[in-house]
């Protein structure tokens, strides 16, 4: 994956900070839904980095947050304050068409739903952001990309005739077509039996280690977090916690710390 990267402040859990090439971050970022008594505070002055060849999973009890974190980075949503950055590019600034088209140019996405259109062939839907850009796709790379997700003899089948987990396969590799900064994946594995959400996860920790790209994945499942490099966690809309390295054990006892803590964010 291609495309320029900025030097961020990365808050980690302790509170310190640490300049770091960043894909994506975001800078004092709050979300406040609602206004007076009915207000919601979803995000609640969050500062954190997500780095450059890395795959970084986001994690937190129900209502932490870290949805509404990750669709504020990704420019899906937009903050009530601070700052969300893709590269040196700060969201804010950006009018509608601006953010469509970064969305495009330089952002992956991967959804729980799989979001394939269901008329277009496993081929089509994988070069179908380009089409829509008006780029022409790198034959080699997407090769690469057909050959890595395992579905070269499948490329003219419709997602109707493909089980789950090749569907969200050809999801992955839509993201990765365009060679994006970053690609967040919002509970990718949510609707997959475990032998394929695991083959998915697999396929996301080939997309950093292997072709050099950026995964930032908000997850519920610990099993699914300890595929990532690291870990952040949010508790009620802050940052709270890093985990390098992590485990499937390490991040389930990690979680349980937070039981009975209460959400007062909102995802």
């Amino acid at each position: 994956m291609t495309g320029g990267v900025a030097a961020g402040a990365v808050t980690a859990g302790t509170g310190a900070a640490a300049d770091i090439t960043a894909a994506a971050r975001v800078v004092a970022a709050s979300k406040v839904y609602g206004t007076g008594d009915a207000a919601v505070r979803a995000l609640d002055a969050v500062t954190v980095g997500f780095p450059a060849g890395r795959f970084t999973a986001i994690m937190g009890p129900s209502g932490s947050g870290k949805s509404t974190l990750m669709h504020c980075a990704a420019g899906l949503d937009s903050l009530t304050s601070g700052a969300a950055y893709i590269g040196e590019t700060e969201l804010g600034a950006l009018g509608d068409r601006q953010l469509t088209l970064l969305r495009r140019e330089r952002v992956g996405f991967v959804f729980q739903s799989f979001n394939l259109v269901p008329t277009l062939t496993v081929a089509e839907n994988i070069t179908l952001p380009l089409d829509l850009a008006g780029r022409s796709p790198d034959a080699a790379w997407v090769d690469g990309l057909i050959d890595v997700v395992g579905l070269g003899g499948r490329l003219r089948h419709r997602p109707g005739e493909l089980s789950g987990g090749q569907q969200q396969r050809v999801a992955v590799a839509r993201a990765l077509a365009g060679r994006p900064e970053v690609v967040f994946a919002d509970e990718p594995t949510g609707n997959l039996d475990s032998h394929s959400g695991g083959e998915v996860l697999a396929l996301l920790g080939r997309a950093v280690r292997e072709m050099g790209g950026t995964v930032v994945m908000v997850t519920h499942d610990p099993s699914a977090a300890a595929h990532a490099d690291e870990v952040v966690f949010l508790a009620d809309g802050r940052l709270v916690d890093r985990m390098t390295g992590p485990t499937a054990g390490a991040v389930l006892d990690r979680m349980k710390a937070f039981d009975g803590r209460g959400g007062g964010g909102a995802q």
